[in-house]
Order: C-alpha cells, then sequence, then structure tokens
C-alpha cells in the first residue's frame, strides 16, 4: 500500500487523503472523502475501469450511500416527533472516514457518529467499509454497529460509475448491455418527474430474457430503477472481451442505472440499494419507512458486495 497523493481543497485547511491499494491484477486508489474508490485500473494492460469523474456530466466516481439511499421529500424525515434534513443519498459520501492500512491489498475506512452527524441522524452509529482485492476483485465488506439504545433503521448502496466505453477501443456506448442472470424477471419501479418513487411498478422484459442494452435516451427521465433482477450483474459490449461484474447480496434488493440525463455521456453507474427513495409526496417517519434495515441496539450488520473487472 501506498499513499498515492494529497491535494487541498481551495479555502480549506483539510486534505484529501487517497490511498492506492494493489495486487498482481489490480491497482485500485481510494479516497478518505465517502472511502470513494477514485481508481480500478488493470495491471495487464492499464485500462481504467471507474468512471473518473467528469464535471461536465457527473463528478461523482462511486459513492457509498448511508444511511439512505435517493433523495427525501422535501430533504427532511421525522423520527420520534423530531424532523431532521438530509441530503441526497445521506452523508456519508461526503464525510471524512479514518483509513487503516491492513496490508498492501487491503483497507479499512472508519467513522463513528459525532455533533455533525446528530443534527442530520439521531443515533451513535459506526461505520466501516473495508476494502480488498482478490485477483481481479474488489470486495467491500461494509458493516454497521448501532452504539444507541434504540432500534436503527438505515440504509446501505453503491454508486459505482464505469466507463463506456472500456478503453480506447472499446467501441460506443451503443455497443454495450447489462446482462442480467437468464431467466430473471425484473420490475420497473416507476419514478416521478421529481426522481421520487411512485406506486407504480411495471413488468421490464428483456432481451433474450437476459441482456439491456445501453442507449442514452434511457436516463432522459433521470435512473433506471429495478426490482427483482439477480446477484450477478455484467457490463458487457459486443466490441470487447472488457466487462464488468457485480455481485450483490439479497439485502441489496434494487438496482438503479444511470447516467446524467439527456446527455450523451462516457458512463453508466450500476446502483445496488437495500432500499428506495421516498415516495413521491411523502415525508417519512423512518421508524416506518419502508424497507429500511433495521439494527437492534449494540448489534452489527454486515453486508458484502464485490466488483470484478476483465
Amino acid at each position: 500500500m501506498t499513499e498515492k497523493t494529497e491535494s487541498r481543497r481551495s479555502l480549506s485547511i483539510r486534505r484529501i487523503m487517497n490511498y492506492t491499494i494493489f495486487n498482481d491484477f489490480l491497482e485500485v486508489t481510494v479516497s478518505d472523502v465517502g472511502a470513494e474508490l477514485m481508481s480500478v485500473k488493470s495491471k495487464k494492460d492499464g485500462t481504467e475501469y471507474l468512471w473518473q469523474g467528469d464535471p461536465a456530466f457527473w463528478a461523482g466516481r462511486a459513492y457509498n450511500l448511508f444511511p439512505i439511499c435517493g433523495r427525501l421529500t422535501e430533504g427532511k424525515y421525522t423520527f420520534k416527533g423530531k424532523t431532521y434534513e438530509m441530503n441526497l443519498h445521506g452523508f456519508v459520501r461526503k464525510s471524512t472516514l479514518d483509513a487503516t492500512v491492513l496490508a498492501r491489498d487491503k483497507i479499512d475506512f472508519g467513522m463513528r457518529a459525532d455533533e455533525r452527524t446528530l443534527a442530520m441522524y439521531p443515533f451513535d452509529f459506526e461505520y466501516h467499509i473495508c476494502y480488498s482485492l482478490v485477483g481481479s476483485t474488489v470486495k467491500m465488506e461494509i458493516s454497521v454497529i448501532n452504539h444507541t439504545d434504540t432500534t436503527m433503521p438505515f440504509a446501505l448502496g453503491g454508486h459505482p460509475g464505469f466507463n463506456v466505453p472500456l478503453g480506447a477501443d472499446g467501441g460506443r456506448f451503443e455497443d454495450y448491455y447489462v446482462e442480467f442472470v437468464p431467466g430473471c424477471k425484473p420490475k420497473s419501479i416507476y419514478m416521478s418527474d421529481t426522481c421520487y418513487t411512485t406506486d407504480r411498478v411495471d413488468d421490464f422484459p428483456l432481451e433474450d430474457g437476459k441482456i439491456l442494452r445501453l442507449k442514452h435516451s434511457l436516463f432522459d427521465r433521470d435512473a433506471l430503477v429495478l426490482s427483482h433482477t439477480s446477484h450477478r450483474i455484467e457490463l458487457r459490449s459486443d466490441a470487447t472481451p472488457r466487462k464488468v461484474i457485480l455481485e450483490v447480496p439479497d439485502a441489496m434488493k434494487y438496482l438503479g442505472i444511470w447516467h446524467a440525463p439527456k446527455k450523451e455521456a462516457p458512463y453508466v453507474c450500476l446502483e445496488p440499494w437495500t432500499s428506495l427513495p421516498a415516495y413521491d409526496g411523502i415525508v417519512d417517519d423512518l421508524a416506518t419507512k419502508r424497507d429500511m434495515c433495521e439494527l437492534s441496539p449494540l448489534a452489527t450488520y454486515e453486508l458484502i458486495w464485490t466488483i470484478t473487472v476483465e
């Protein structure tokens, strides 16, 4: 493991630290801000698989989502009679996490509730994400600890963007497709024009029972949100053998597929979520918000998902 870069945000005394882990197959860089993946690069041919955050399209690269996925109606929720405000996808993605280097191919990032987070989320939590490399796979082990004396509702999600095309010789955007395990029967969750969940759910037929071909117009209304997909999701192409494989657990039962709307953006995000954005027009009570994970006092929740590049 080597500390790769240090940079300073303007008007800030806090330095952003990037850390690089590696093995014989991959070189992976992670920022301490949000424990966000910054690069997933093949050591075989130097191909960069991860979107590099061009702000003309989307400045992010691979957000980690906690304790919500998506938007809250009016940017707020209630809990035990009090109103709290929280931004899109929660606060981990903009928090600085403490890094602990475990090996050249393994690093853990963690944070504990503080005065800032308690103003948004009234729980004494601990959040960790540990990155490790196994061959050409990036393994992400997430653990959440509830240090409070009450049940803690929360959601988890990933938001990685991948370059499309994969490599300079990787063809065109329209050569790419998302492939699911044959036989799965996804449902499309209709989102409102303001990107909130609705009760409308439609069948979402796949080509040959497994393929969703990419085209920029898929994202004209923002993200495509699916349920009832498969545990294995692949980003593949007719133009190159390179591919990306996501493997997700049962708890990540929703998949967002996205790029910046109404643009010919050269990337796609594959976003596994444990829960959905708020329902249109409803300010949630966090205790009864649909699909939230619930963690008992002093308990630990663990979740593992992976990204493999070939």
